[in-house]
């Protein structure tokens, strides 16, 4: 419930309190929201946003692709540069827990166009990631349909009944969301843990075949450690940036925080140990246990069959692997779209309360829900619906490559904000000591992460253009030559799409919104640095208090 008394300015939305400073005030965006996410469900969201469809099918490309040594680097890079990206975000969602995230400090800090445009661009992201994972679904039932010698199941009904399951869930409110979200997540970390179990014994030779001891073997064969060099290296970035993708929906989920200043700072801690555990670890046993050579890893039909979490589970004798991890696979999807609906809901939102989008957009029921947002990102996922004409596997490459370009733009950019936000506190006379929450590493954490960005942007955009250009069309008399051909030219356009489309409709929407609104950039001494922060009641300062035995503190360390 909002309400605003008449000559006071203080607003109030359920536990969301404004600055008491001269012509500060709630910021539009948060008003109809409702803060009914815990510290479980904010951790566990932060969790579920890193293991999905990204590491299960996607990881044995990559290993494929530039060997164990290659894969294990591409995983740490970017896991570092993330590390600085979810410091950023916490630092100061912690302080403004806006639904529009990172996405709105722009236009207090930089310039409105800058904001625009880093909005729609995000919210683009999710749109497409909806139909994406829709597609992987698809692939995935097809794995189980196939079993069965069932060639009539039609592909689009998987995506439309998880459509109107999601739709449903969604218009519960954000707390159906957040319980969702939190036992995925719950069944996708005891997966990983048992895989690392499961892959330490195989390794070892302790469970499976008793003969085989893997050990390192794997990282000496012909081509390892770093297969393909360092062009191979680089090729694999964009799919695990894709894999790494969702970790910085914590500063989105900070406007529904029941206490931003103990959630997000909890949540955004718990990237590093994630990336360790999750994937450096993961990717290490993979890469140990499954030949860079292994045809299987190529996954080339995208189900669970062949990827290289399954084939560790058959080597320590799991028979039903494939069916196991066709399952946790599916509910993976399922808790991704989950979060996407949520995410890009949100992002409509924002458009909307700041004039962005129609004003209709911005609507909330009484649960919270933004329902014209919702009918619109309903409208996007039927998109995955091209999977009746082209194909489940071949329209989830084609995402993957154009929203794992966007999800580099957008790390990059939140860095920038990082960097202009302290800018901006610091000449207002403000100190550092006096945010909710100071990022560690700052600034030699952030300029390490800008400079990997840049790098893998440019590594994208480099091998985009000199990487796979199709040569001349065979005359047909070879089918296979034109299959080849055909093949080679799709994943060059879709590589050329992927790595391009990012900055050139960013620039786009940047230009046009700046000249005909004619913004200027924002003075750092006038930024914005108020409207909508949390100010903590005195139970939520309470609840900031670590107190009780030892024991019961590290559970609340860890939960």
């Amino acid at each position: 419930m909002s309400k605003h008394e008449a000559g006071d300015e203080k607003y109030e939305v359920d536990q969301m309190h404004d600055v008491n400073t001269e012509g500060s005030h709630m910021a539009a965006e948060q008003v109809g929201l409702k803060r009914d996410l815990r510290l479980r469900h904010m951790i566990m969201i932060a969790v579920s946003g890193t293991i999905g469809t990204g590491l299960f099918l996607t990881s044995g490309k990559t290993i494929a692709s530039a060997g164990p040594g290659g894969a294990l680097l591409a995983y740490a890079v970017i896991g570092i540069w993330l590390v600085f990206v979810c410091q950023a975000i916490g630092e100061i969602a912690t302080l403004l827990p806006l639904p529009g995230a990172f996405n709105a400090w722009g236009g207090r800090i930089f310039d409105e166009a800058f904001s625009f445009q880093m909005t729609w661009m995000y919210f683009i992201n999710w749109a497409l990631t909806i139909p994406a994972e829709l597609s992987a679904a698809a692939v995935v039932v097809d794995f189980w349909l196939k079993q069965n010698n069932n060639t009539s199941f039609p592909p689009w009904i998987v995506p439309l009944i998880i459509i109107v399951i999601m739709v449903f869930i969604n218009l519960v409110g954000v707390k159906a969301y957040g319980e969702i979200e939190y036992w995925f997540s719950i069944l996708k970390v005891c997966t990983i843990i048992m895989f690392i179990i499961c892959g330490i014994l195989v390794d070892a030779g302790a469970i499976g075949n008793p003969k085989i001891k893997y050990g390192m073997d794997a990282w000496h064969i012909d081509g390892a450690p770093f297969k393909g060099g360092f062009m191979a290296f680089m090729g694999t970035l964009v799919s695990v940036g894709y894999a790494y993708g969702g970790t910085e929906m914590t500063g989105v989920t900070a406007a529904e925080s029941r206490n931003p200043h103990k959630h997000v700072p909890k949540a955004v801690n718990t990237v590093l140990v994630r990336i360790a555990a999750f994937y450096i670890i993961s990717v290490f046993l993979l890469a140990s246990i499954v030949r860079n050579d292994d045809p299987l890893l190529l996954n080339a039909d995208g189900t669970a069959a062949g990827a290289p979490f399954t084939i560790v589970f058959q080597k320590a004798g799991i028979n039903a692997a494939a069916n196991f991890m066709n399952a946790v696979v599916f509910t993976s999807i399922f808790s991704a779209i989950n979060s996407d609906f949520y995410v890009a809901t949100r992002m409509l939102l924002s458009l909307s309360r700041n004039g962005w989008a129609p004003k209709r957009v911005g609507y909330t029921n009484s649960r919270g829900v933004p329902l014209f947002a919702l009918a619109i990102v309903t409208a996007f996922s039927c998109l995955s619906l091209l999977t009746i004409f082209i194909g489940s596997g071949k329209v989830f490459g084609w995402f993957v490559s154009i929203i794992g370009s966007i999800i580099f733009q957008s790390w990059i950019l939140i860095l920038l904000l990082h960097f202009r936000f302290r800018y901006c506190w610091k000449a207002q006379g403000r100190n550092v000591n006096d945010l909710p929450y100071v990022s560690w590493g700052y600034p030699y954490g952030n300029i390490i992460a800008t400079v990997i960005g840049i790098f893998c942007i440019g590594a994208t955009c480099y091998l985009s253009i000199s990487e796979g250009k199709p040569g001349p069309k065979p005359d047909g008399s070879d089918p296979k030559a034109l299959s080849d051909w055909s093949d080679n030219r799709d994943a060059y356009a879709q590589g050329l799409l992927g790595a391009w489309f990012p900055w050139v409709l960013s620039a786009i929407l940047f230009v046009s919104y700046k000249f005909t609104k004619g913004t200027k950039m924002v003075k750092a001494e006038e930024a914005d640095l108020d409207t909508g922060r949390f100010v903590p009641t005195e139970s939520d300062k309470a609840d900031l208090k670590v107190t009780g035995p030892l024991w019961k503190r590290a559970i609340k360390f860890l939960i």
